[in-house]
């Protein structure tokens, strides 16, 4: 309670100009008191010459002689004395930036509020009266403002309330009936109501382009991400071929290896076995030679004759002349045939390397322009690809043929093994290809009714044909071809589509643009349907016919 009643002292006993405890204190007529000093320099540098009071604005005539209060004197100073002195922080007086207090004398205090009225402004002590005396609440308070006297018009010394839209210029109310008269002239709160409204227009304009930016950041976010996953997933796939490309490699190398080391091991076991036959033939000839040899020196003839039929008949020679040997010619056949996979296989290196870094080169990326669609069959037939059909995806009573490019409607189910992503309730077949980039293919059908169409991959393979039906939902789109008449389908939305019967529907996808096509195809080509979206997954050609067994539908070569 003790520092409450402390702070009432200070705030009495403050000047109002000032805001420091009262010097030389005076009471002017109203009873208001102010620092002497404060109080004549307020009445000699306003611009009023009337004397009028800083807080109640009480006007004196004549202006009042100035007689220090000293019983105001005496408190002020017992104040001083108690050490109670309060004075405002620095960070409360008005730099070189900020907006002063035009009441304030000596160091002015920053002003918290201007007065489009008084064009003046004010702190928060100054500002008091605008709360306090019901005249001054009526007046127009901004956020401080050091162009208040840009309202003044020059010429006139008149608050500038009026706007001139012939000059496109702020007036005051004698400006429009002096040199502006005759022209277009309203109040500046009109035209501000007007040029606000303009200004709301225009705001949500650039709200508008602000949100179309950030769904295109946000796209070529999306992008960034596709680019990065497919990249890094195409990289491991690429790793993992070669890896087992390699692996195969140094596994025929292995084997090549082990058989040479088996046939060295066979052929050498064989020459060591005849050397080794020939080495005691030599071994036996040596012995009946050092026999003979003996026998011939014996001088006694009796005993010659007696030993000699005691020698053992040579035995018939296995030796053959006939061995030939052909040096540095055992295994050179076979390096011959490693040399020529070699040569192969550098051929095919060479000549499908090439398709590969085209390939590369040719992924599409959103910031590149897309490309005009053709305009004739040849244009269209740069992009043509060959579709083959998934046997995993193909309904059990639709047959492939024609090297999985033709499906056939049977009477019976197919002998097709179980798979998740096959088709159960509707007769439609996707193709194995996921296609992205410029592609261009043609379905030959023989049928009442063929749904030609592309499809993401995650669409449904089994329930409702709204859940599963090609065209049916949001992850398809299908042009069906009756006999006399098209209809576009698109999340089971139906469009009717004119155009000249045909057995051959042609389609042309450029997926970055998010373009799809449909043509008949005849003499010539006919745009029947064409679609303008944005795919944001690869998506797979496919197609859906009517349960009449002898129908069919075939992916058309077209190199």
């Amino acid at each position: 309670m003790a520092q409450k009643g402390d702070q009432l002292d200070q705030e009495t006993f403050s000047c109002s100009i000032c805001l420091d405890l009262l010097k030389d204190p005076v009471t002017i007529p109203c009873g208001h008191s102010y620092c002497m000093n404060c109080i004549k320099t307020y009445w000699d540098e306003g611009e009023k010459k009337i004397p009028s009071c800083p807080q109640c604005r009480e006007t004196f005539i004549p202006k009042p002689v100035l007689v220090k209060n000293t019983m105001l004197a005496a408190l002020v100073e017992q104040l001083k004395k108690t050490g109670l002195q309060a004075a405002p922080a620095d960070h409360c007086y008005a730099g070189p930036e900020d907006v002063a207090c035009d009441v304030c004398s000596g160091r002015k205090l920053k002003a918290v509020t201007s007065c489009l009225v008084c064009l003046a402004s004010y702190c928060e002590k100054h500002l008091q009266p605008h709360h306090d005396a019901a005249p001054l609440k009526k007046h127009k308070l901004v956020d401080p403002s050091k162009n208040l006297q840009d309202n003044i018009c020059p010429r006139h010394d008149e608050v500038r309330k009026m706007f001139c839209r012939t000059d496109q210029q702020s007036i005051c109310y004698l400006c429009s009936v002096d040199e502006h008269k005759g022209h277009d002239t309203v109040s500046a709160a009109a035209e501000r109501t007007e040029r606000q409204r303009e200004m709301e227009v225009s705001r949500q304009q650039i709200q508008q382009e602000i949100q179309d930016r950030e769904k295109d950041v946000k796209l070529l976010q999306q992008e960034v991400e596709a680019i990065n996953q497919s990249a890094d997933k195409t990289v491991e796939d690429s790793e993992e071929i070669f890896t087992k490309l390699i692996s195969l490699l140094q596994k025929r190398s292995s084997d090549v290896k082990q058989q040479i080391r088996s046939q060295q091991k066979t052929e050498v076991r064989r020459v060591r076995e005849l050397e080794e036959k020939l080495q005691q033939e030599i071994t036996d000839l040596k012995r009946r030679d050092a026999e003979m040899e003996k026998l011939r020196d014996m001088e006694d003839n009796n005993q010659f004759l007696h030993i000699y039929p005691s020698l053992s008949p040579l035995s018939e020679s296995t030796h053959s002349s006939g061995i030939s040997i052909r040096p540095l010619r055992y295994f050179q056949d076979v390096a011959a045939a490693v040399s020529e996979v070699r040569g192969r296989l550098q051929d095919i290196l060479r000549d499908t390397w090439t398709n590969v870094s085209l390939a590369i080169t040719d992924v599409d990326v959103l910031l590149s322009e897309p490309q005009p669609e053709p305009k004739s069959r040849a244009g269209f037939l740069k992009y043509s690809c060959e579709i083959t059909l998934d046997p995993n995806t193909v309904h059990r009573l639709l047959l492939l043929s024609e090297e999985n490019r033709k499906v056939t409607v049977m009477k019976k189910h197919q002998s097709y093994s179980d798979h998740p992503d096959r088709f159960t309730n509707v007769l439609q077949v996707l193709s194995r290809e996921s296609l992205t980039g410029r592609h261009y293919w043609e379905v030959e059908r023989k049928a009442d009714l063929v749904g030609v169409a592309v499809s993401y991959k995650n669409i449904s393979r089994s329930g409702e044909p709204r859940e599963c039906g090609l065209g049916r939902n949001d992850k398809s789109w299908s042009l069906y071809c009756y006999s006399d008449r098209y209809v576009f389908c698109y999340n089971n939305i139906q469009t009717s589509v004119s155009g000249p019967p045909s057995s051959r529907i042609g389609v042309y996808l450029d997926h970055r643009a998010g373009f799809l096509s449909f043509y008949s195809v005849s003499g010539t080509m006919t745009l029947l349907h064409r679609v303008q979206t944005t795919f944001n997954q690869p998506l797979h050609a496919g197609v859906g016919i009517k349960h009449c067994p002898g129908d069919s539908a075939e992916f058309r070569k077209l190199k």
